[in-house]
């Protein structure tokens, strides 16, 4: 039967089915540890029913159906959850975030993704150094969290200057959210040796002033040289930083994760807490393969194989765990600007009148190549499929998405039956001629919903840049969709902070939050239905990252990973489901958070 995706149609969709399926009879070897009863527990199962009850034992779900049906599976020990109504899920599966850096910019001179004038960055600057005094004056600052493409007013310029007339000695890096730039002060671009004769890297940029000097923003790749400077953070740091990222994403409703850019301090740190029996979520890592590695793709490959050799726990259980079968690889930078790092087919626009009256048109630029020749990505993935490896790719603009497809198919053409899923994540420009790709490859769109809305980085700092037609099919969830891709979800987290439930609400409404200053929709996509959101954020994520048998959806005989919520997403006003807040979390049958 098709399935129903019209909103106007969800109420029938949504009808209680009260039949329900159970493993074998209510003898005592089924007696429930848990049960929940009179809910509305949308199960995301292939017809999206709904039920009134969830029975579960030793960590998976025995039975989902009728309440009168779950109360033969009480016993004298089981714990009853009367939900009085309360709808439950379930647990989000978030494709594409970065767990650790997100634990630890929480421990830093956070801005909180602030919108700030350039006097207002300054002041929350000082203000942490003026608590910091103990590592002066030459300790390096690190600034995280900051929205550079928010900054007011949008055409402010901003340089290492900004940062030079701050009341310290030390070396100052500020980090954009969306994690592509750098923005540095004297001292620190002194410390790295980036002057005037220094020449862009591969895979970045080292943007300038009038003069040819460095102006201390540097793109991508070009900040590598502060990785040896800054010294690394502590065992003690990481693992505290891993702590508090566990407890966010509980607090959200995310049973499962994906590190889209794993490093070892990340898979130590995880580990360790994973032998403690602390994990929360489970959590699978993307092993980074950078562009240093085209010189050698075979050993790039056997590092992933290393760290899945020794991290990876396999199979699957009711207990999270850790899971290394994912390899990273960046195809572009951002889109958006003032990077512009986005691989496209067509150049970018510029502005050939005056700011008072603009004429824009193409220009020149298309935005650095892709960062990796075809044959190597075509071969690096190949080498990932007879491994059993899925890739993970980051792609902005249509020429890295395009490349990305290429070398899959590439790849399936070598490796045929494999099951190998790659995913690529953030697919903000996507060329039409390849919206039905996804489908006929096997590969999933992993997006970001919360960027399906006017902002500063959709609307003043790039959908000029882009021309009007490509404006239009800006994020492209609802036309992917309508292709037949396997639209999947990921946050990016701490690209963005950490907020779920907006994130889905733009995906349905593509609209930004009240107040915020920006109204109406996103270009011309229509977005995806609420059942596509709640798909792409459960059974969708779950089949993307080869975890669907076990989890996903509520049925009988997988693990009891679900949340219980404060209001029904699907009985509410879209606006409102930003509003939706997490009671509880359960993870392999056990509460791992509790708003109470």
């Amino acid at each position: 039967m098709r399935r129903l995706s019209s909103l106007a149609l969800l109420s029938i969709c949504l009808l209680p089915v009260l039949s329900g399926t159970a493993l074998g009879a209510p003898r005592a070897s089924t007696i429930a540890d848990t049960v929940y009863l009179d809910g509305r527990i949308y199960t995301a199962d292939a017809a999206d029913h709904v039920r009134e009850a969830i029975a579960i034992r030793a960590g998976r779900i025995v039975y989902a159906g009728s309440s009168a049906g779950a109360r033969s599976f009480i016993g004298p020990t089981t714990r009853v959850a009367d939900l009085h109504g309360r709808f439950a899920m379930p647990g989000l599966i978030d494709a594409h975030m970065h767990p650790l850096e997100g634990g630890s910019r929480l421990l830093k001179c956070d801005l909180k993704y602030e919108r700030l004038t350039v006097p207002q960055f300054q002041a929350h600057i000082q203000a942490c150094l003026d608590a910091d005094q103990g590592h002066e004056p030459d300790g390096w600052m690190e600034v995280t969290n900051w929205f550079l493409q928010g900054m007011l007013p949008a055409d402010v310029t901003i340089s290492h200057a900004t940062l030079d007339v701050l009341r310290t000695g030390r070396p100052i890096l500020a980090h954009d959210s969306f994690g592509h730039t750098v923005l540095a002060n004297g001292r620190a671009l002194a410390l790295a040796g980036i002057v005037r004769a220094s020449t862009d890297p591969s895979g970045g940029k080292i943007d300038r002033d009038a003069n040819g000097e460095p102006n201390g923003m540097l793109e991508d790749s070009a900040a590598d040289p502060f990785d040896h400077l800054i010294p690394p953070a502590s065992a003690a740091e990481d693992l505290a930083a891993a702590r508090a990222a566990l407890l966010a994403i509980a607090k959200q409703g995310v049973t499962s994760a994906l590190d889209a850019d794993a490093h070892p301090p990340a898979l130590e740190a995880f580990a360790a807490i994973d032998r403690s029996g602390g994990l929360t979520a489970r959590m699978h890592f993307a092993i980074h393969i950078d562009t240093t590695d085209i010189a050698n793709p075979a050993a790039a490959v056997e590092r992933v194989l290393a760290a899945h050799r020794r991290f990876d726990h396999a199979p699957l259980e009711v207990t999270p765990h850790l899971t290394v079968r994912n390899a990273k690889m960046y195809m572009d930078g951002v889109i958006s600007g003032p990077a512009f790092t986005g691989a496209m087919i067509e150049p970018y626009w510029v502005n050939a009148g005056t700011a008072a009256a603009p004429r824009w048109q193409p220009g020149k630029d298309r935005g650095p190549a892709v960062y990796y020749p075809a044959p190597v990505l075509a071969d690096i993935l190949t080498r990932l499929a007879r491994a059993g490896i899925d890739p993970h790719m980051h792609a902005d603009g249509d020429m890295g998405v395009r490349a990305a497809l290429d070398a899959v198919a590439a790849m399936r053409k070598v490796v045929p039956h494999a099951d190998i899923r790659p995913s690529i994540a953030h697919d903000e420009i996507v060329a039409r001629a390849d919206y039905p790709r996804y489908k006929s490859l096997g590969t999933f769109p992993v997006l970001s919903f919360q960027w399906e809305k006017p902002a500063p980085d959709t609307v003043d700092q790039l959908r000029d840049y882009l021309g009007p037609e490509r404006a239009a099919i800006l994020e492209p969830a609802g036309l992917l969709q309508g292709a037949g891709a396997p639209v999947a979800f990921g946050s990016d987290w701490p690209v963005d902070a950490l907020n779920e439930w907006f994130a889905l609400k733009v995906a349905v409404t593509r609209t930004n939050a009240p107040g915020s200053g920006y109204t109406g929709r996103l270009g011309a996509d229509p977005g995806l239905t609420l059942l596509q959101t709640l798909r792409a954020a459960t059974i969708v994520s779950a089949r993307a990252l080869h975890q669907d048998r076990q989890t996903g959806s509520l049925e009988a005989g997988k693990f009891a990973d679900l949340i219980v919520l404060d209001r029904d997403p699907t009985r509410i006003p879209p606006e409102d489901i930003a509003n939706v807040r997490v009671l509880e979390t359960i993870v392999g049958g056990r509460t791992v958070y509790s708003a109470d």
